[in-house]
């Protein structure tokens, strides 16, 4: 009997070093639980209203928790766990997501509820975690991190690619050229017309201007690159006028160089060398101070938060960085 009660007391003790060996499960206090204290306030904030957003619209709760350690216990199980406590989800929905990162051990987990497991599968959880957190993580970023995984999460569940709900994170990565050239115009087509005619009109004048004057079109190939590359965007987007501008970059300089071998570009040049005025196709051209002048026709210019029941089966998706 001694050594039963022995046996009990044993196994008493190894149970309650187990259970404290577990890590607790917090409160739900919000959206976004940063127990670890590895987020900004600004972060949170961010966080906080882009969760609730996407909860307006869709019923979807996607909540975040942040531990400094597991306490030996693994993620899957841990997750599993807060996630069933804290009932993410409509319960007749299942829709809850819980995004738990663990910093002191470098483990993060995406689970998912039973009715997001088709649309939020475990291989789509495992690129999130993969191709947009990790990253971020290794570089310390927890607020970048989270921010793009979060939000990565919403796209999918709303229903877009995967490769579309991380352009927000490559955005910030990606070379200012990249981001230009998705740059979209959002105008009617009559004002589109009306402004392309004003706008390439002016700049394609002086482009003109420039090709036919001996010396001076130089100084206005260089003056023109900015026009050329910005004010079409207004017009045409992004994309367009990138093609445009590398047109007008390689363009110029070839018509120009063409332009020299002719007699009447050459007879231009002798005539504003010698007499300080030249004539081309209706254009006057004389030279002055600042290296020359046009006109034409003879006049001059110048110029209280709580999950719904909601429950999981353990899919998602697990990882470390």
């Amino acid at each position: 009997m001694k050594k039963l009660s022995v046996l009990v007391l044993l196994f008493a003790m190894l149970a309650t070093l187990s259970v404290a060996r577990c890590a607790e499960i917090p409160y739900l206090t919000g959206r976004v639980n940063d127990n670890a204290q590895i987020l900004s306030e600004n972060s949170r904030q961010l966080l906080s209203e882009k969760l609730k957003e996407h909860e307006d619209r869709t019923t979807n709760q996607v909540v975040i928790l942040t531990i400094p350690s597991l306490q030996g216990e693994s993620i899957e199980d841990y997750s599993n766990k807060v996630f069933i406590e804290w009932g993410l989800g409509q319960k007749d929905k299942d829709n809850g997501i819980l995004i738990v990162v663990v910093p002191d051990e470098r483990k993060m987990r995406i689970e998912v509820g039973y009715g997001l497991e088709a649309r939020m599968t475990d291989l789509l959880a495992g690129r999130i975690i993969r191709e947009v957190m990790t990253p971020r993580f290794r570089e310390g970023d927890y607020d970048g991190g989270l921010t793009e995984g979060a939000l990565a999460v919403i796209s999918v569940l709303e229903g877009q690619e995967l490769a579309e709900a991380a352009d927000f994170g490559e955005a910030s990565d990606s070379s200012s050229l990249s981001g230009f050239s998705d740059l979209e115009i959002d105008m009617p087509l009559g004002p589109r017309i009306l402004m392309g005619a004003f706008i390439f009109g002016i700049i394609g004048l002086f482009t003109i201007v420039g090709l036919f004057t001996p010396g001076f079109g130089w100084f206005l190939y260089l003056f023109l690159i900015p026009f050329w590359a910005t004010f079409p965007i207004m017009v045409i987007g992004g994309k367009p006028t990138l093609v445009v501008f590398f047109i007008y970059l390689i363009g110029y300089p070839a018509a120009k160089l063409y332009m020299r071998s002719t007699s009447w570009y050459k007879k231009a040049k002798t005539d504003l060398r010698t007499k300080g005025r030249a004539s081309i196709g209706g254009f006057s051209f004389s030279s002055g101070s600042s290296g020359g002048s046009w006109s034409s026709g003879g006049s001059s210019s110048s110029g209280g938060f709580s999950g719904g029941g909601g429950s999981s089966g353990g899919g998602g998706a697990s990882g470390g960085w």
